[in-house]
């Protein structure tokens, strides 16, 4: 059985309860790639490599974690790629829906693909990187959101309090 799955999402920025997902889905799957994509209905704070070089360092020491751009469709980069699965976090019912319709789109597009939703782990269930950017941008603390590790660099990009 193949047993490689991708973690896709934009990632922009980095939260902990990206990270959380990702490490879960590391114990559950051989190989685990997570896919930076571009998404062309946001606005990115930081740039495609940024995002990238993030991940790396938080959780690029997991031996079976591979952190790589992606570009196109899901369905088309998991094909490359080798990969069976998409694994998606839920936080609420109010992700489902839209996290359904993405999941029969992607199984459309490639009748290999199957979609695993995660539940998050519910100290994360609030959190998105939207409220990272909106709480740091007023100069908050998002010590509780982010990796320790990109911790300044994300507040000291986001935070426009500072800057006044």
């Amino acid at each position: 059985m193949h047993n490689t799955v991708i973690c896709p999402g934009s990632f922009d920025p980095v939260t902990l309860g990206h990270i959380d997902i990702i490490t879960r889905a590391s114990k559950m799957f051989d190989n685990v790639i997570v896919g930076v994509f571009v998404n062309g209905d946001k606005h990115p704070a930081f740039s495609i490599e940024e995002r990238v070089a993030h991940l790396q360092k938080t959780v690029g020491d997991i031996p079976n974690i591979t952190v790589m751009s992606c570009d196109g469709l899901l369905a088309d980069c998991a094909k490359e790629l080798g990969a069976s699965a998409v694994v998606r976090g839920l936080r609420a019912v109010s992700d489902f829906e839209y996290e359904f319709q993405m999941a029969l789109t992607n199984r459309k597009l490639n009748p290999e693909l199957d979609t695993v939703f995660l539940a998050s782990d519910a100290g994360y269930t609030y959190l998105s990187s939207s409220i990272v950017k909106n709480v740091a941008s007023l100069g908050g603390d998002i010590s509780n959101f982010v990796p320790a590790c990109i911790h300044d660099e994300i507040f000291n990009r986001l935070n426009m309090k500072g800057t006044e």
